[in-house]
């Protein structure tokens, strides 16, 4: 049976809002030597509640020898906070972790560099604090520095080097010391294609046949499919899903296995968008099909409940991919929506986007004189993927 590296039981991670210097004296002593006697917020596992946001609630993790685990999940589902408390640098609420082995950390490009010492001597720091012996360090030195691609460099201050330059060196420090847990966050999204290519092919050739083990969190679904044996979805500072990689690349998506119709009930929706009216409230979408191919369209059914007759009602879909940047919009043809319930359907073509997953907000609204009334706002509702073709040339 393999050797467990990674155990987490019972992690949470609870932040204070804008609370800056408000805890007396002895409550600071009190966090500093661990009673957390704090007021926390209940049981009932909350994501906010008043003062206070969940950034992780009951996780339960473990991770054994020789594993490369892909994190993936929306913004703000708390991969970034996982990891910082597996690499110790902020503790958690409540909670027992243990680790066995020797941890390196590339959570942001620079991390763990200091800024006016060379790339030489940082290599020496991270080797040091990692408890390598100088000979040790020595021995890997030039594989780090020639893997690295910055030689003419190395000598200079990293405060001058580009972030390029910080996550070469910052990967080829990582994966060259003698460290048994590998922990990365989104850093390859920093290198070019060549070097992106050079260290997925370290991590498979040698980094996992080694022995170590890797926590990788990317928002790229190839680099998890080519790394990852093992995928985990993290939303609203859960775990989600715990399994294969495709699966887990699917249920981010918004996927269902299958073909089938999906419906999104939208009933149990917070919304947090003070300025909407409510006049009109989205209920469901109903989508035929999620994935989709060049040529192929997707279909939506919408069921709108409206407080009061609304004419000229339109609804906005705003399409962003999987980094959140914004790539395009559809809008519906206007429609009078009726006192109770609405269906409206809608379709759009997406073949001018790249392969990929998109999430989608929607708007209900309306123009009275000129000016547009937003009745109902929701984020992140709706999922789809264009899928990946590939073209084969051969001889007739």
């Amino acid at each position: 049976m393999a050797e467990t590296m990674i155990s987490l039981r019972g992690i949470e991670k609870i932040y204070r809002l804008g609370e800056i210097n408000r805890t007396t004296f002895g409550e600071d002593l009190r966090q500093i030597f661990g009673k957390r006697d704090l007021p926390l917020p209940g049981e009932g596992g909350e994501r906010i509640t008043g003062r206070y946001l969940r950034a992780l609630s009951g996780i339960d993790l473990e991770v054994k020898k020789g594993e490369c685990v892909g994190i993936i999940g929306g913004n703000g589902a708390g991969k970034s906070t996982l990891l910082k408390i597996i690499s110790r640098i902020t503790a958690p609420t409540r909670g027992e972790m243990d680790l066995y082995g020797r941890v390196t950390s590339m959570l942001e490009v620079g991390t763990g560099f200091h800024a006016e010492m060379t790339g030489r001597e940082n290599i020496y720091m991270n080797g040091t604090i990692l408890g390598m012996k100088r000979s040790e360090i020595d021995s890997v030195l030039q594989s780090i520095i020639d893997f690295s691609e910055i030689g003419d460099f190395i000598d200079t201050p990293v405060k001058h080097y580009s972030s390029g330059m910080y996550v070469k060196l910052a990967f080829s420090v990582a994966s060259h010391l003698l460290s048994d847990i590998i922990i990365m966050d989104e850093v390859l999204a920093v290198g070019d294609i060549a070097f992106q290519k050079k260290c997925i092919d370290r991590i498979l050739s040698e980094v996992a046949v080694s022995g170590r083990t890797v926590l990788c969190v990317s928002h790229n679904m190839n680099t998890i499919r080519q790394l990852c044996s093992r995928c985990i979805v993290m939303n609203e500072g859960r775990i989600a899903f715990d399994g294969e990689p495709e699966e887990a690349i699917q249920m981010y998506s918004g996927l269902l296995l299958g073909e089938d119709a999906v419906v999104t009930d939208l009933s149990g929706y917070v919304r947090r968008d003070k300025a909407i009216t409510g006049a009109l409230r989205l209920d469901t979408i109903t989508c035929e099909q999620r994935t989709v191919r060049p040529g192929e369209k997707i279909e939506l059914t919408m069921d709108i409940h409206a407080e009061r007759d609304v004419p000229g009602a339109m609804m906005r879909l705003v399409v962003s991919d999987s980094y959140g940047a914004l790539v395009g919009m559809a809008y519906s043809r206007a429609f009078d929506a009726s006192r109770e319930r609405n269906v409206l359907t809608f379709s759009f073509d997406p073949s001018p986007l790249a392969a990929g997953s998109y999430a989608c907000d929607v708007a209900l609204f309306d123009y009275e004189l000129d000016r547009q009334t937003r009745h109902d706002f929701l984020r992140k509702v709706f999922s789809f993927t264009v899928a990946e073709t590939v073209t084969y040339f051969g001889n007739e």
